[in-house]
């Protein structure tokens, strides 16, 4: 159970019955994306990437929350392609995959304005 959406529910319920709040954050983190790759030897490893995205624009936020089932199929397509592509022992190419990312982004929500922010790229 994820306690964090118990929280959001209550902050939605104080705010419709006319109670204050603080304003809605910009950000909205997307669970781990994860794909294989082929390790040196021959192993097989995990490449692992932490997005998430900040909307300062109130409309578009909601369209990228409702979106964030598809933003996260389409992210998992780029992450697989790049780990498919990466030559085993090398390191990821972060920049090419930052650029993939928010073009994805850009194309699922169907306009500009959600900026991709990366945490995390890792290769085990």
């Amino acid at each position: 159970m994820d306690r964090r959406a118990l929280i959001g529910l209550k902050e939605t319920a104080r705010k419709a019955s006319g109670g204050g709040g603080a304003p809605q954050p910009s950000y909205l983190r997307l669970p781990t994306i994860t794909a294989n790759v082929m390790r040196s030897g021959g192993r097989r490893g995990v490449m692992t990437v932490e997005t998430g995205l900040d909307t300062p624009d109130a409309a578009l936020r909601t369209r990228v929350a409702q979106s964030a089932p598809r933003l996260r199929a389409a992210y998992a397509a780029v992450v697989q392609a790049a780990a498919n592509s990466l030559l085993p022992g090398a390191p990821p190419d972060v920049e090419r995959l930052v650029v993939q990312l928010q073009a994805a982004t850009d194309r699922t929500v169907g306009r500009r304005g959600a900026r991709l922010l990366i945490g995390t790229v890792m290769v085990v």
